[in-house]
C-alpha cells in the first residue's frame, strides 16, 4: 500500500525506520528485532542509505527482504549524493521491478572519513530533482523530509519553508521530519508549513535515546538542539546506559502523547535497529 493511502486512513499510523547492518549476524539480530516490532503493527518501515549513498545495494536487497519475508510495507531512502542520473534511474527501476511502491526522496550525506570527497559530475543536484523523477514513473509514493529546527544547510528558515514546498509541489505525498526534542519547534514547523498552502501529512520523526554519548554525536550532526530540560536530564544518566534508555522511552512517551493531542497523522520512529524502546512507547500510549 502506497504511504498515500496508509496515511489517509483514520487511524493513527506508526512507521519505524532501520539502517542496513553491515553483517550476516547483523541481519540476522535485525529480524529478530522486526519481528518484535511487528506486535505493534507498524503500518510500513523505512530502510536507509549509507553516507554518500554507500549502503545502496544493501538497502535495495534489505527492502525487498523485510517487504517479502515480513509483510510489511516498505520505504525505501533514496539519496542524490555519490550517484550518477543513471544508477538513481537505475534503483528506481528495481524498486518497481521488486514491487516497493514507495521512497523518501532525500539530498543525502557526503561519507564523514572522505575530507576529499566531491558530488559525482553527472548526478542529481537537489533533492526536488528526486521527486520529480520518481513521479514520472507514476509508480511511487514519495516522502521528503522536513526540518523543524531549520536544515543545517538551509539559507534561512523562509527559505527551508518554501523549498519544502516545491517539493511537496514536485510530487511529494507526504513529509517525514528530522528527529526533535522540544515538541514547540514541531508545532510552529506545522503552523508556518501550513501557511504556504502545503497540505500533505506532516509525520514527526522522534529518536528514543539510546545512550547520552549517542545522543550529543547525532545531535551534532542534524543540528537538534537538547532542550535545557532534557540536558539536565541526561547529565544524571550520562554513564548509565539503562537509565539513558529509560530516561528515552519516558521522554519520548511525553513528546508522543503531546504530539498526538496535537492531532498528528501519523509517528515515525528511529529506532536504530533496536525493538525495546519503541514498543515500550507503544505500549505506554496503549497502542
Amino acid at each position: 500500500m502506497k504511504i498515500r493511502d496508509l496515511y489517509a486512513r483514520p487511524e493513527l499510523t506508526l512507521s519505524i525506520e532501520f539502517f542496513p547492518p553491515k553483517t550476516d549476524k547483523g541481519d540476522e539480530s535485525l529480524f529478530k528485532e522486526i519481528q518484535i516490532l511487528k506486535e505493534i503493527h507498524p503500518a510500513f518501515c523505512s530502510v536507509t542509505y549509507g553516507a554518500g549513498g554507500s549502503t545502496r545495494e544493501r538497502t535495495v536487497e534489505l527492502v525487498d527482504r523485510v517487504h517479502r519475508k515480513c509483510g510489511l510495507e516498505v520505504m525505501c531512502h533514496l539519496t542524490l549524493v555519490g550517484q550518477s542520473k543513471d544508477q538513481v534511474r537505475g534503483v528506481l527501476v528495481e524498486l518497481k521491478r521488486r514491487g516497493i511502491e514507495n521512497i523518501i526522496a532525500l539530498g543525502g550525506d557526503p561519507p564523514g572519513d572522505e575530507p576529499d570527497w566531491k558530488p559525482h559530475p553527472d548526478g542529481f543536484q537537489h533533492s526536488i530533482e528526486l521527486v520529480q523523477e520518481a513521479a514520472a514513473y507514476e509508480w511511487f509514493s514519495i516522502a521528503v523530509a522536513g526540518f523543524p529546527e531549520l536544515h543545517p544547510k538551509a539559507e534561512s528558515r523562509e527559505a527551508d519553508l518554501r523549498y519544502l514546498k516545491e517539493k511537496v509541489d514536485a510530487g511529494a505525498d507526504a513529509v517525514i521530519t528530522q528527529l526533535f526534542f522540544d515538541n514547540e519547534d514541531f508545532y510552529r514547523y506545522v503552523e508556518d508549513v501550513r501557511r504556504l498552502g502545503v497540505r500533505v501529512p506532516i509525520i514527526p520523526g522522534l529518536l528514543p535515546i539510546l545512550s547520552v554519548p549517542q545522543l550529543r554525536r547525532f545531535t551534532a550532526l542534524c543540528g537538534a538542539k537538547i532542550p535545557p530540560r532534557l540536558e539536565q536530564m541526561i547529565q544524571r544518566v550520562e554513564s548509565d546506559e539503562e537509565g539513558a534508555v529509560q530516561l528515552g522511552i519516558d521522554y519520548a512517551t511525553t513528546q508522543c502523547e503531546g504530539l498526538l493531542r496535537f492531532g498528528v497523522p501519523g509517528i515515525h520512529f528511529y529506532s536504530l535497529n533496536k525493538s525495546r524502546s519503541v514498543k515500550a512507547i507503544a505500549r505506554n500510549l496503549g497502542l
